[in-house]
């Protein structure tokens, strides 16, 4: 088993199953200990916002908010720095505990030893 996780969720409201699945795997796998780093990509960028999140309907599944509050309290949660700027997003944008950066990053913690890379 990989001892850390990265995840980098492409979709949003756009594609609420996968946004959903993304989101509930990242969680599932904070709560069973294992290093989470999930990426905000593409549509799921609006998520990075306050209360965007509280927006998110899917029947049957977790509330994307409470997700979100599981990784940020045990995991990392990163937008994607172009998909920021693409939005007009900054750091006075998004949620504390939210940060920004590029694809550079994205590679070196998907590229670290007994880790495992998902996108969805």
């Amino acid at each position: 088993m990989a001892k850390k996780l990265v995840i980098k969720v492409t979709a949003g409201a756009d594609a609420p199953e996968r946004c959903s699945q993304a989101f509930t795997v990242a969680a599932v796998a904070v709560a069973s200990g294992v290093d989470v780093s999930l990426w905000l990509t593409g549509e799921s960028a609006w998520f990075a916002v306050p209360g965007r999140a509280a927006e998110f309907e899917l029947p049957h599944a977790a509330p994307l908010p409470d997700l979100l509050d599981s990784l940020l309290a045990g995991g990392r949660v990163t937008l994607c720095t172009q998909c920021a700027a693409r939005r007009d997003l900054t750091e006075k944008d998004v949620i504390e505990g939210v940060r920004i950066a590029g694809a550079q990053v994205f590679v070196q913690e998907a590229l670290v030893d007994d880790t495992q890379a998902l996108v969805y």
